[in-house]
């Protein structure tokens, strides 16, 4: 299929989906400089991508990896807007076999990937493992995730994704800016084994970031978004009068980093041993803000 016709399909599925770029990337696990590119016609798709697409927004994967020919119109499973359909006779072709066996997989992958590296460590999990835990092989999995950098990123974004959603819901209803902090603190202590999941995902991510370009500036990303939801926080409880008048930008630096530093202690102690837990990270993060940042 030619490039310019895959790039059409897919900008077809984004409106039909009703939502912006921005956010179909993010349900791709994918830059948005890099679906906007692949859109604009400088990068090409990859077949994997197409297969994420077709998976995400309920399409035919033939029709959108181009194995399958158009005829007529059908529903889409998750917009119900109408999306060109595919003749029931298959292009037998592997590419066609691949995208109607795995379509499905990639989110299913992402997830086993975050729980085996929180388990086991990025560099101590094979291929072979997640493909035993999605129950599919190692060949499906090569087939959406090249290599384990894509891998990690995809894992990575997807722990990215699920923390500013949790953060987001959790702190929507607050107005004050000091109880929305001490949320934001409680929601990053790793009480739950869902949080101490995605905490030695960071870990991992953290490694990989010192030796690779790539996932560095996932990394940088990241702390970006991650510091300026906490500096704008800030901010607004010093205009508030609820903190002392601090630079808000730099009150994030050093609370974020305290909050990495306490994470990693805890997530060295097993929970109910002796060392650093939960319980001990959070309240020695209220009583930095109570000591630095709260007004008299």
């Amino acid at each position: 299929m030619q490039h310019d016709e895959a790039a059409e399909r897919v900008r077809q599925v984004i409106r039909d989906a009703g939502v912006s770029q921005r956010e179909f990337a993010r349900r791709m696990v994918i830059d948005p400089s890099k679906l906007s590119r692949s859109l604009g016609g400088t990068r090409r798709f990859t077949t994997a991508e197409l297969a994420r697409v077709a998976d995400i927004a309920g399409v035919d994967a033939g029709w959108l990896l181009g194995t399958r020919p158009e005829q007529g119109t059908a529903p889409s499973r998750q917009t119900g807007s109408p999306v060109p359909a595919a003749r029931p006779r298959r292009i037998r072709n592997a590419a066609a076999d691949r995208s109607a066996a795995d379509s499905g997989r990639p989110l299913q992958i992402v997830r086993q990937t975050v729980r085996l590296i929180a388990e086991h460590g990025f560099h101590s999990v094979r291929v072979s493992d997640i493909a035993d835990a999605c129950g599919t092989s190692t060949a499906a999995i090569h087939y959406h995730f090249p290599g384990r950098d894509e891998l990690l990123e995809a894992a990575a974004r997807w722990c990215m994704d699920e923390d500013t959603a949790r953060r987001a819901a959790g702190t929507a209803d607050t107005q004050h800016a000091g109880d929305e902090l001490r949320l934001l603190i409680e929601l990053q202590t790793p009480y739950t084994p869902q949080q101490r999941r995605q905490w030695s995902v960071w870990l991992d991510l953290w490694a990989e970031a010192a030796r690779s370009t790539a996932v560095g500036e996932l990394h940088v990303e990241y702390y970006r978004q991650w510091r300026a939801t906490v500096a704008e926080v800030i901010g607004r409880g010093v205009a508030q009068e609820v903190f002392r008048p601090v630079d808000p930008e730099s009150a994030a630096v050093g609370l974020t980093a305290l909050i990495d530093g306490l994470a990693t202690q805890v997530l060295a102690t097993k929970p109910g041993e002796p060392g650093t837990s939960a319980e001990d990270m959070h309240g020695a993060l209220l009583r930095y803000v109570d000591a630095t940042l709260t007004a008299d």
